[in-house]
């Protein structure tokens, strides 16, 4: 059937707040089942602090997440940031980094997932059957992406919601069974345990516990408001989060404290490998069976925590494989990577190549040695040198665009010479940056992989541009849309602008039949158009209310024609630059707009904005003729 075919948008949906805060949160609530043991490790009695420090460099980072990503609804994260804010050399040095982080994602918290599900084996909580677990799931999840199945968008709300309210209760009993200021003050040893130079280095590693970010990002494009719903669920992830790793560690030093090995070195249960009788493969286990609880209670709570927390890192090693194909996919548009890693399967349609290379070979090569260690310091490495370029970014643009009216402006921000400083952008920049420093001088083996990740990615790079493309390494240039045959004729990307009225009704339905006809992906677009006094960002419940039906009409238009219709909102001072805009970035090869509707009094619906778009736009342009037009 039509409507079943996947096509080169196919993974759009239309996602709302609370779709991209769960997606968001199953991501980077995730890693608290790996984050405390991996930070432990190092920060012993500092443990809480340490995540204190992180939790504040991840709420500046967030801040910079949520303006960069309102200002550019489009997938690439830091990489989009520093392609509109310095050139396409920097964006390729942040998209690279990223892929490092989501190469990172995918190999740990596959590792983590036999380490939970050890409950029902032992022998999968220590190698080689946790490097085996995690090889399959790896496996197992580029196959499911490569033929393309879905992921549920409720099934994910759901289990993220479960995920925080089981932290929650964690925490809940631990204050009530096993808190222990005492015990909580005896685990700090200043200078000692940890020493200063292993407390530096927790703050970075202790970032892994905010993977993640870069997902709400990724999915703005997929966003039906952008403007509103990226800022909500970014600061409602940054919130959850923050008051999970502000507790949480308490009850873990509470439980498994501070204490002197035989050979008089500090150590906790929470950061000693499995092998040494300690928890660090699976911190949170270690977290209940060390609550106080015994018998069947004990036993069933282990089993829930344990398939829980198995399912949670299963969805976030998906979230990184799908992140990796959407990073690849668009490196590859932009020109970075080479074209081959954007084709689509024939039959599947699903970028194939970059799922097997990137997502799971290297994902695969980086498992294999087993060591969380190393796999959290090297995902430090390529975060904080993502964040880093991304706090930069926003910083050059507030300064190169100081008067340009922001949909979305984070805060705090300081006026000076012209300029709205941001406080988030430039604190956060500097953790970030000192924070990698911090894991480039400290950890010879993570810095010698990092670099030399950065350093085949740009000579690559330098090739492919100047040896293959002939291209300045500096211009940012867009690939040309993959048609296949009878290129000339399709129409694969059709954009469509709404209003009420019958025009709009018409016009779509002529997208749709191009669509049946010639198996075309349909974005419809409202654009709420907002005067110069009136913030972009104002709330307007009636044009919003307005824009939801249309675009739910527009949906139920497609669906009748067995076509899938993507909704999105666009807020702009003039509706006919907001279309033209949409259509560059998605490199839409058509729009399909209304004829003006004769009967208004007050001059025709489509007038101004055709005209607009007629002059303007980067691809044709058909205009219908309305039959109920008078």
């Amino acid at each position: 059937m039509p409507h079943r075919r996947r096509q080169q948008a196919g993974l759009e949906r239309v996602l709302g707040t609370p779709a991209l805060f769960a997606t968001a949160y199953g991501n980077v609530g995730s890693s608290i089942y790996y984050a405390l043991g991996v930070t432990a490790v190092l920060a012993l009695g500092l443990t809480p602090i340490v995540f204190v420090i992180s939790g504040l460099i991840f709420a500046a980072t967030a801040a910079t997440y949520a303006e960069g990503t309102v200002r550019f609804p489009e997938a690439g994260g830091s990489a989009s940031f520093a392609r509109h804010a310095f050139n396409e050399l920097v964006s390729f040095g942040a998209a690279w980094a990223q892929m490092l982080n989501y190469i990172i994602t995918i190999a740990i918290s596959a590792f983590f997932v036999p380490h939970y599900l050890s409950i029902f084996w032992t022998p999968l909580k220590s190698n080689p059957w946790d490097i085996i677990g995690g090889i399959v799931v790896i496996v197992i999840l580029v196959g499911v992406n490569i033929v393309g199945v879905k992921e549920a968008a409720s099934l994910n709300v759901f289990l993220a919601v479960v995920d925080f309210a089981t932290q929650l209760l964690l925490v809940a009993l631990g204050f009530v069974l096993i808190f222990s200021a005492h015990t909580l003050s005896a685990n700090i040893h200043w200078g000692s345990a940890p020493t200063w130079t292993n407390f530096m280095l927790a703050v970075p590693i202790a970032m892994i516990a905010y993977t993640g970010i870069e997902t709400v990002s990724n999915l703005a494009e997929e966003a039906r408001d952008p403007v509103r719903a990226i800022p909500r669920s970014i600061a409602l992830v940054a919130v959850a989060v923050f008051a999970i790793y502000f507790t949480l560690p308490w009850i873990a030093l509470s439980a498994l404290p501070v204490y002197k090995d035989a050979s008089g070195q500090f150590v906790s249960k929470l950061g000693l490998t499995p092998d040494k009788g300690g928890f660090q493969n699976d911190p949170v286990l270690g977290i209940v069976e060390n609550l106080g609880l015994s018998g069947t209670l004990l036993t069933v709570i282990k089993i829930y925590v344990g398939v829980l927390a198995a399912t949670i890192l299963f969805i976030a090693t998906n979230a990184g494989v799908i992140g990796a194909s959407r990073i690849t996919y668009s490196m590859s548009s932009y020109r970075q990577l080479p074209e081959v890693f954007r084709r689509l399967h024939p039959k599947f349609k699903t970028p194939w190549l970059s799922l097997i290379v990137f997502a799971g070979i290297i994902s695969i090569l980086v498992i294999i040695p087993g060591k969380t260690s190393f796999l959290g310091d090297m995902y430090a490495f390529g975060a904080m040198l993502s964040f880093t370029i991304a706090h930069f970014s926003v910083i050059a643009l507030r300064i190169r665009q100081p008067d340009h009216d922001l949909v979305f402006r984070a805060k705090p921000n300081l006026r000076f010479r012209g300029v709205e400083w941001p406080l988030f952008a430039i604190l956060g920049g500097l953790g970030t940056f000192l924070a990698w420093l911090v894991v480039v001088i400290q950890k010879p083996g993570p810095r010698w992989a990092g670099l030399g990740w950065l350093a085949i990615g740009f000579i690559a790079y330098i090739v492919y541009r100047k040896r293959v493309l002939r291209l300045p390494l500096s211009e940012t240039l867009r690939a040309p849309v993959t048609l296949g045959p009878a290129a000339a004729l399709e129409y694969r990307q059709v954009l469509v602008p709404l209003v009420a009225g019958h025009a709009s009704e018409e016009a779509l339905e002529v997208a749709c039949r191009l669509a049946t006809e010639r198996g075309s992906t349909i974005v419809a677009v409202y654009v709420i158009e907002l005067p110069l006094e009136v913030p972009l960002d104002a709330y307007v419940p009636g044009e919003v209310a307005l824009a939801d039906q249309l675009l739910d009409e527009a949906r139920g238009i497609g669906d009748s024609y067995g076509v899938h219709v993507t909704g999105r909102i666009v807020r702009a001072r003039n509706a006919g630059k907001a279309i033209v805009e949409e259509a560059t970035r998605r490199q839409s090869e058509i729009i399909v707009m209304g004829s003006p509707r004769k009967e208004r009094r007050r001059g025709p619906v489509f007038g101004r904005t055709v005209d607009y778009v007629l002059k303007h736009a980067p691809c044709r342009v058909m205009v219908g003729a309305s039959r109920r037009a008078a």
